[in-house]
This record gives structure tokens, C-alpha cells and sequence, in this order.
């Protein structure tokens, strides 16, 4: 089975482990005449998922009092905005993705764009990308692990990213104020303007509700931002602000 077959063999995946209730890597590679690391990407994808559970030399179907703690699916609007993220890509480009569940769901698109370096300080992104058919160069930046925002953060951080040069940050907000720029929750802002400043352009990547939330934590002031990506239910007034501030607005529609 090749690779362009990936979700068919992981749908046979699950209907054999559903049958028998455990699969091992070296029977599931046989199996499908491929190799172990292929394998072992489509389980660690799989339970991501919340649909099995990785056990040492293969899996086990997922206990029922677990099933409902099951991922949420991705919002159509973060998918929307997410291709249209990925859409600005170019090939061999080397990205920063920031934590985040709009972020991480650039990530299934991110395989199809050849020779991509890609740094991140989320271990959520970084798994994705490892589960990736062809995963682009990963690096991370490492530092001092912040429970609330689930991604590296600190000085660490800040001097392993100072250390290379971005063509394009791709990084989430809790807030857009259309008066000063990204807001957050978070008050480690150090890294997200670090951020800012190795990269030539600054994506902002948010859902159209987020848009005008009054948030104490300036991230990002508009003077950092190039692009702001959201979806069209975006107010006509909103538009114009933001365009006014001098930002290259996209608004993705549903496909």
C-alpha cells in the first residue's frame, strides 16, 4: 500500500484492532508491506486522535471509560484559516509555528510543501509534524516548560531562536484589539516577540470572534504585524480598521 493510501491503511488499521483488540508494529508492517516507522507514525496519529492507545510493540483498542475524553474535532473556521495560512508557504521556507490549536491545524497541510524548515516551542505541534507522511526539518527551541500555554517559554527559548533567521512566523492570539494589536491570557509575552523580530513577516492566525475581545496582555503591537488571517464572518468596520493599521487582511472563506 503507498503512502498516497495513507488514511485507507489507517482505517484498516482500526478495523483489525477493533477485531482483535491489539496489533502489533512488526504484524501491522507485514501486514501492509511497509516499514515500522510508518507504522508507528500512523499510531501515534491515530491516538492523537483519542482512538487507540500505544503500547510497547504496537497498540490496544481505546477503554470505553476513556472514549469520551475523544479530541474535539478542528472548527471548520480554523481549517479555513489554516489553508489559507499554509497557501502563503513558500517551498524551502523556514517557518516558526507558535503553540496553539489554530496553528496546529496548519499542520496536516504542511507535508505537501518540499524542503521546509519548521521551528516550534509546542510539543503538540512538534508530534504532528513528526506524523507526517514527508515531516518537514523540525527544530525546537527547548527552554522552561509553561503548563498554561503547554509550550516551551523563557530565555532558552528566546536565545535558540535568536540564533537562526525565519522567513514567516505563523502565531495564534486570545484577542485581537483593534486598537494595539494581539492580546493574551498568558503573561510570558518574551518569546512571542522574540518571535516576532527573527521572522521577516508576522502571520497572525484567528478565529473572526476574537476579534475586538478586551484582554489586559499586549503580545503584539500592529507596528509587529504583517498579515492578520481570519475567516469572512469578519464585520465590514473590523475590515476597515484593521486594513487601516496598514495589515495585509485575509479573510478565508469555507470551502
Amino acid at each position: 500500500m503507498s503512502k498516497r493510501n495513507t488514511p485507507q491503511r489507517r482505517h484498516n488499521i482500526l478495523a483489525l484492532l477493533n477485531e482483535q483488540g491489539e496489533v502489533s508494529v512488526d504484524m501491522l508492517a507485514k501486514r501492509f508491506e511497509t516499514s515500522e516507522v510508518t507504522i508507528r507514525k500512523d499510531l501515534a496519529a491515530l491516538e492523537a486522535n483519542g482512538l487507540l492507545l500505544r503500547r510497547y510493540g504496537g497498540a490496544v483498542t481505546m477503554p470505553q471509560e476513556l472514549l469520551s475524553e475523544a479530541v474535539q474535532p478542528i472548527s471548520v473556521y480554523k481549517q479555513a484559516i489554516a489553508k489559507a495560512a499554509v497557501g502563503r508557504i513558500r517551498e524551502h521556507a523556514r517557518i516558526i509555528i507558535d503553540s496553539g490549536s489554530t496553528t496546529a491545524a496548519m499542520i496536516p497541510e504542511l507535508g505537501r510543501q518540499p524542503g521546509l524548515v519548521v521551528m516550534t516551542n509546542s510539543l503538540n505541534v512538534a508530534r504532528a509534524i513528526t506524523e507526517l507522511e514527508h515531516e518537514p526539518v523540525l527544530l525546537m527551541t527547548g527552554g522552561t516548560w509553561d503548563p498554561h500555554s503547554e509550550s516551551f517559554q523563557g530565555q532558552v527559548a528566546e536565545q535558540v531562536l535568536r540564533s537562526y533567521d525565519f522567513d514567516q512566523l505563523f502565531i495564534g492570539a486570545d484577542g485581537i484589539d483593534l486598537e494595539r494589536g494581539t492580546t493574551t491570557f498568558n503573561e510570558l509575552l518574551g518569546l512571542s516577540r522574540v518571535m516576532a523580530d527573527v521572522a521577516r513577516e508576522v502571520i497572525v492566525m484567528v478565529e473572526s470572534d476574537k476579534v475586538g475581545r478586551k484582554i489586559p496582555n499586549l503580545e503584539l503591537p500592529w507596528s509587529s504585524v504583517n498579515t492578520l488571517i481570519t475567516d469572512d464572518r469578519l464585520s465590514a468596520e473590523a475590515r476597515d480598521q484593521i486594513k487601516a493599521r496598514g495589515i495585509n487582511l485575509m479573510c478565508a472563506a469555507l470551502s
